[in-house]
């Protein structure tokens, strides 16, 4: 939940999924970027997403966060609550909507609507489609784990689209097997 004004930093990762990178700022992690084609490819995606970042050896949360993640994509379960994210330019909405999710257990999900339900506002499964398509914290905040209703797909904006969110879901032993068969 910390803000500060320094410049973000990143560093690319080795995952089972492919490179990834994560974001900093001050001490909370600012985004998280899915595989592109190549390392380099994840580099300049957060280049473009994130103004001014540099990529920086990652402080000792930020290796925390790391092998968190490594775990989660190597199906050794979720430990990624206890990361402080930066919201800085999220509204209360889409904090909302963001901690919510991050409740959603490994190898479960929910839908759109059931999360805005949960939220507080029923009715507003699209604002929460808009708040998971603008995620800057994927796998932190596991907006793989939100589906459309009656367990279809929805979207997924990373690398590979549907598919990539499949895949992670496999990973985790997702529950609802009926929406992964089609994936």
């Amino acid at each position: 939940m910390a803000s500060t004004m320094s410049a973000p930093a990143y560093a690319v990762f080795d995952t089972p999924i492919g490179h990834c990178a994560i974001v900093w700022r001050g001490a909370a992690i600012a985004g998280v970027q899915l595989p592109e084609a190549s390392a380099a490819a994840t580099a300049r995606r957060v280049g473009q997403r994130f103004t001014g970042v540099v990529r920086e050896l990652p402080p000792p949360f930020v290796l925390r966060a790391i092998a968190a993640i490594g775990q989660l994509l190597r199906g050794g379960g979720d430990e990624l609550a206890a990361i402080e994210l930066d919201y800085a330019g999220q509204g209360p909405f889409h904090r909302r909507v963001y901690e919510l999710a991050r409740a959603i257990p490994a190898g479960a999900t929910l839908t759109y609507g059931e999360l805005a339900a949960r939220a507080g506002e029923p009715g507003a499964a699209r604002a929460v489609g808009q708040a998971m398509a603008r995620n800057p914290y994927p796998l932190i905040v596991p907006c793989h784990r939100v589906l459309a209703a009656h367990g279809g797909a929805g979207g997924f904006s990373a690398r590979g689209g549907v598919a990539t969110k499949f895949r992670l879901l496999r990973i985790e032993g997702a529950v609802r097997q009926q929406a992964l068969a089609l994936g």
